[in-house]
């Protein structure tokens, strides 16, 4: 199965094509005022360098959010645009659940297994966008890619202030998202938390993370409604913990 995978949820701007599992072009660079007028031609220089034809894509995933107002809304009209043209399938994901999948490039033998895992993103007004997972080790005989643990969510999409957030936690837990450069610090100084901070080239989602995630939706045949499906922009819900 051949889909094209586009996040706009955070300043950097997202693409991948990929066949099945294998992903086949990708591009991962920072936004400017000019995005929206590029990413057309963006998307046509990914899929000359995939060698696949817009018409030979059997589906598209897209980042829901939470995550930047004007980038989500770039980003799902234009896959909304492309699949009512071509008739095709939309899957949109969360991006708090794409960003968690940059831990499996964080894990190493220094961190065991189960391990928490929490992308906190900034949502400004002192809140974070956050979410609760856990990474779990590999069943032996089954291989995850980059061979660390399956990361699962473990709570709803939370909007909440920092201290709301860390009050939830105990223990190792592995911190990911650009919030780490505002509240690093009150983190590192929370009772009760062993805190572990991902590179900053893991703050961000990535489109070619989204792979696995897209194509289970897609062979379980749970794919959005394309005519109803907006951003998840949490605000101004109140959000709290609960069990998935």
């Amino acid at each position: 199965m051949k889909i094209l995978y586009l996040d706009t949820s955070s300043k950097y701007l997202s693409l991948a094509v990929a066949q099945d599992n294998k992903v086949l072009s990708r591009t991962h660079r920072q936004l400017d005022r000019r995005h929206s007028a590029q990413l057309a031609c963006l998307i046509d220089k990914m899929l000359k360098r995939a060698k696949v034809s817009l018409k030979e894509i059997d589906g598209f995933c897209v980042s829901k959010g939470p995550g930047s107002f004007t980038g989500l809304r770039i980003g799902i009209t234009t896959i909304k645009g492309l699949a009512y043209v071509l008739q095709k399938p939309v899957v949109a994901v969360p991006s708090l659940d794409i960003l968690a999948q940059n831990a499996r490039a964080v894990i190493n033998r220094r961190l065991s297994l189960p391990l928490q895992v929490c992308p906190i993103v900034d949502a400004r007004q002192n809140k974070v966008y956050a979410c609760l997972y856990q990474a779990r080790p590999v069943k032996k005989g089954f291989s995850n890619g980059a061979g660390n643990g399956k990361v699962i969510r473990k709570s709803g999409y939370l909007l909440l202030p920092i201290a709301e957030l860390l009050k939830k936690l105990k223990g190792e837990v592995l911190f990911l998202g650009d919030a780490i450069s505002v509240y690093g610090e009150e983190i590192r100084k929370a009772k009760g938390i062993k805190a572990v901070f991902a590179g900053e080239k893991f703050w961000y989602p990535r489109a070619s993370q989204a792979v696995p995630l897209a194509l289970e939706r897609f062979r379980t045949g749970k794919v959005d409604d394309t005519d109803s499906l907006v951003p998840l922009y949490l605000y101004p819900k109140t959000c709290q913990v609960k069990k998935a």
